[in-house]
């Protein structure tokens, strides 16, 4: 059996939906928060695979992920060397990816924890902003989204979900083949609001550590993990584009046991 730690803070809220789609997808998914883990000093090397859901940890009042990243780098630094050293994974969503990249294990082009390279910042329509996005997926050679179509379709639900890099560091990431998933029209061209929501550069909304056993991403795949989720759910008879990575990252796991 997989086991998958889904790591919560006061303010999240997605964390029970996320257990929901692990589950479905055949793992064993445990909720705890990040202070017992650290405190009790429980062995992260238990779980195959790490989930930082969607919320607004710590209110976001520093700003958003900041201080949930601050616990990782500064409680977990070592524990999760190791995990990630071995080829475990680890997926942050929403406002799990804000606090990977402020933690430096996005896009961690010298490792993890090494700085923080890139940041996410408020939409540029400047408020919370939720709708459904298409999505192309550039890289299925990863964990996390090997069983992905071409274009997949999720909800994004933030007010911070800007991904900013600078002009080196998009390179580094396009050359690393690090960027998983981009904003989209319905035909699959990059395009502007509404199509990217937020602004982010290069239409970036999932990118992984150039080893591939990191992603994080703006849009909930935890949201769409049955077809009845789907506007139009009448036309949505295969499985769920969200199902899909979650599927991918227990199925992998399991090869790996």
């Amino acid at each position: 059996m997989v086991h998958v730690l889904i790591l919560r803070a006061a303010g999240t809220n997605c964390e029970v939906e996320t257990a929901r789609a692990f589950k479905i997808a055949g793992s064993d998914p445990k909720i705890l928060r990040v202070n017992e883990v650290y405190r009790q000093k429980l062995n992260l090397m238990d779980y195959e695979i790490i989930a930082i859901p969607g919320g607004f940890s710590y209110g976001d009042d520093v700003s958003s992920g900041k201080i949930l990243a601050l616990e990782l780098r500064y409680f977990l630094r070592e524990a999760l060397h190791r995990f990630i050293s071995d080829g475990r994974l680890i997926i942050g969503i929403c406002n799990g990816f804000q606090v990977l990249v402020k933690a430096g294990l996005l896009p961690a082009f010298e490792g993890p924890f090494i700085r923080q390279e890139a940041t996410l910042a408020f939409n540029d329509i400047g408020y919370y902003h939720d709708r459904w996005v298409y999505l192309k997926c550039l890289n299925k050679n990863t964990p996390f989204t090997s069983h992905l179509k071409d274009i997949i379709e999720l909800p994004v639900a933030h007010a911070e979900g800007k991904f900013i890099i600078g002009r080196d560091g998009l390179k580094k990431l396009e050359r690393n083949n690090q960027i998983a998933l981009i904003y989209v029209d319905e035909k699959g061209r990059e395009a502007d609001f509404p199509y990217n929501p937020n602004g982010s550069v290069r239409n970036i909304a999932g990118v992984t550590n150039p080893e591939g056993n990191i992603m994080g991403l703006m849009p909930h795949p935890e949201r769409f993990i049955h077809p009845y989720h789907y506007p139009n759910w009448t036309r949505c008879i295969k499985e769920a584009d969200g199902m899909k990575i979650f599927r991918s990252m227990v199925e992998y796991a399991k090869k790996k046991l």
